[in-house]
């Protein structure tokens, strides 16, 4: 069986735009993948459009095959573009194989350790400005079944936070505590933005809270002062999204820079290496929470790893915080219920898009933005309608 065609679709999800991909054999089997970068859309064009010249014509089963020729043989290898352009296609060959055969995805990586998945809720928060409005929405995604929820509380606050900043997020965040108690999961998101005091002043500021991690506390690229950070802080530290490969990982697990490890499988290069990324982590005892703020394919594909790695933690869906139009561009992927996943169970993926409803929601340039004041925090409204 040999590829015979790729193609990909941009559709426009509101502050960002969704890049999906097909891969279709000589057969007539088509396998989906994901290829999303928020606001390089134009640039994963171009490199699935190289990726393509190089590609059609070599056999779809041969998974192993494609990753080292895209990762081994070019020049130029890694980094987000190239790890998102190979995992677009490389998702897709999975999902081929599992139809292939006529089983789940998971059943090829060796079976499933789980049925369903915890989530937490992402971007319930888009667009609050007040502390009653933050409250209101925290009770929300608890109403939605959520017993775990993120935020970023810090508005436009930088390397170097004001005490007014930190003090307004402390503010924020007691208020979202005492709103849906103590038993109820807070992640507090950092988005990389923070200085190594102004990181270290803010996690002994969120001790009180009993949060399950703060995230990305620093820029990446810097384990070292990463690690400082971990040591001091009183909980635990969480990074790894913008870590694009084992190798990328590898530097903050041996170091002890982090406590949660949060590959993405679109940036990382796909479900093999992602799950390659999951057996690092676990070696180092550490528990892994996949970054997901992607379209419905990814979805399906993350949970493909986290139903059978033993070291999964907890899943970051923005569902239903997104366009109300997620599940209508793909179909098949599961849907947040009770603050759950399930486990896809049909062969390959078990998604499919729907070429009609893309073409309703054509790109619409964008550039994510999170600290300024184009921030789609402040700009984007996610309520449910």
């Amino acid at each position: 069986m040999y590829i015979d065609d790729i193609r990909w679709y941009v559709c426009s999800a509101g502050w960002r735009n969704w890049v999906f991909v097909e891969v279709e054999t000589d057969t007539g089997l088509v396998g989906v993948g994901e290829a999303t970068i928020e606001g390089r859309e134009l640039t994963i064009q171009g490199h699935l459009a190289d990726l393509r010249r190089v590609l059609v014509g070599t056999d779809a089963l041969n998974i192993s095959g494609l990753r080292q020729r895209l990762t081994r043989d070019p020049f130029w290898v890694g980094g987000y573009v190239a790890g998102s352009g190979l995992a677009g296609i490389e998702i897709a060959l999975w999902d081929i194989l599992g139809k292939h055969v006529g089983v789940p995805v998971w059943q090829l990586l060796g079976g499933r350790l789980r049925d369903s998945v915890p989530a937490y809720a992402n971007g319930w928060y888009f667009g609050a400005s007040t502390v009653p409005e933050w409250v209101e929405r925290a009770g929300q995604v608890v109403e939605h079944g959520f017993r775990a929820l993120k935020f970023d509380p810090f508005g436009r606050a930088g390397l170097a936070p004001t005490g007014d900043e930190v003090d307004l997020a402390m503010e924020i965040i007691g208020a979202v505590r005492a709103a849906v108690g103590p038993r109820v999961d807070l992640l507090i998101e950092g988005h990389g933005r923070f200085g190594v005091h102004g990181a270290l002043t803010i996690a002994r500021r969120l001790a009180p809270f009993g949060c399950m991690f703060f995230e990305e506390p620093l820029p990446p690229g810097n384990p070292d002062a990463l690690l400082h950070v971990a040591r001091q802080a009183p909980l635990p530290i969480a990074a790894g999204e913008r870590a694009f490969s084992r190798q990328d990982a590898r530097r903050l697990l041996e170091l002890g820079a982090v406590h949660v490890l949060q590959p993405d499988v679109i940036h990382a290069g796909g479900i093999a290496e992602t799950r390659d990324i999951a057996a690092l982590a676990e070696s180092w005892n550490v528990t892994i929470a996949p970054h997901n703020p992607n379209g419905a394919v990814a979805t399906a594909a993350t949970l493909m790893i986290d139903a059978t790695v033993p070291n999964f933690l907890i899943q970051e869906m923005l569902e239903p915080w997104d366009v109300p139009w997620r599940h209508l561009v793909v179909r098949g992927c599961p849907a947040v219920l009770d603050g759950r996943l399930a486990i896809p169970t049909a062969p390959g993926l078990g998604v499919a898009l729907d070429h009609q409803e893309i073409q309703r929601h054509p790109y619409e340039p964008v550039d994510l933005s999170f600290w300024s004041a184009e921030s789609v925090m402040e700009t984007i409204d996610l309520r449910p309608s």
